[in-house]
């Protein structure tokens, strides 16, 4: 069984991080071992959230695991608190990195145009040498323009922009890049990627749903993390991620009874699972 390694908070409520990171990826034959970065009462968009930084625990528990000789087959990144977070788990990377694992980071730090609420333009500059350590990277439109320093492109773009970010970002270090959000077309919108191994680029896309939930986009990631560790290519988890997120999207807003802070991924769950084993014995 392949053992991963997820690196954000935990929202008590609020269906994001690691509280869709750890089911999602378990249910998806991985073991997921986590390290909380804060524990948040709830996530960001509700009013008066608690946050409890645990900054000062993460290099306590790298020196155990190391201690442990434990490893991992992929470390994934996702939501971190602070500018000094990064700085320790670029160092944890650095310890656990092997030239059999992967890293894949998804750099999260704002959407819609703008940081989250929190951060400012020094984290998004930390942000920058965090990727430098990612194989594979997952941007949305947002934080393109934070790392790139391209404001204009999420308002603004063209296929030609894209490929030339996607040349960009993998100039920053990593050998796959993605960008999600991308919409070349009013009525679709998908995931621009390229390998710079090969020189690929490939737009996969699908329909374009105007509700926008909370967690969707760790949704996705979580599962593109946990297709590659069952073994599929880059674009089949592609293809996976954004079959799921539709799909629950969907049963989301025909449920009357739906929360506004998240979707109803967890009855879908089985879904995402007959999909995955489709895709394998192709």
């Amino acid at each position: 069984m392949k053992k991963i390694l997820t690196i954000q908070d935990i929202s008590c409520v609020g269906k994001c991080s690691l509280t869709i990171a750890l089911p999602i990826i378990s249910a998806m034959g991985i073991e997921t071992r986590i390290l909380p970065t804060a524990v948040l009462s709830t996530h960001t968009l509700f009013p008066g959230f608690t946050f409890r930084d645990l900054t000062e625990d993460i290099p306590k528990i790298a020196d155990h695991w190391q201690s442990q000789n434990l490893d991992f087959d992929a470390i994934y990144t996702g939501y971190l608190g602070t500018t000094e977070q990064i700085d320790l788990i670029i160092d944890l990377i650095s310890r656990f990195k092997n030239p059999d694992n992967i890293v894949i980071v998804d750099p999260v730090m704002g959407d819609g145009g703008k940081l989250y609420p929190g951060f400012d333009q020094e984290y998004a500059k930390a942000m920058k040498k965090l990727v430098g350590y990612g194989d594979i990277i997952m941007p949305n439109l947002t934080e393109v323009a934070l790392l790139l320093d391209r404001p204009g492109i999420y308002e603004s773009y063209t296929k030609e922009d894209i490929e030339q970010a996607l040349n960009d970002l993998c100039a920053m270090g990593c050998s796959k890049a993605m960008i999600t959000g991308v919409s070349l077309n009013e009525d679709r919108i998908g995931v621009y990627y390229h390998d710079k191994e090969n020189g690929l680029f490939e737009f996969i896309e699908n329909e374009k749903i105007e509700n926008h939930f909370h967690g969707t986009g760790d949704l996705f990631a979580s599962t593109i993390v946990g297709g590659l560790m069952r073994g599929l290519s880059l674009a089949r988890a592609i293809e996976l991620a954004e079959y799921y997120v539709v799909t629950c999207i969907k049963a989301t807003i025909a449920d009357a009874t739906h929360s506004w802070y998240g979707v109803n991924f967890e009855g879908h769950i089985k879904d995402l699972l007959n999909r995955l084993e489709s895709y394998l014995q192709q």
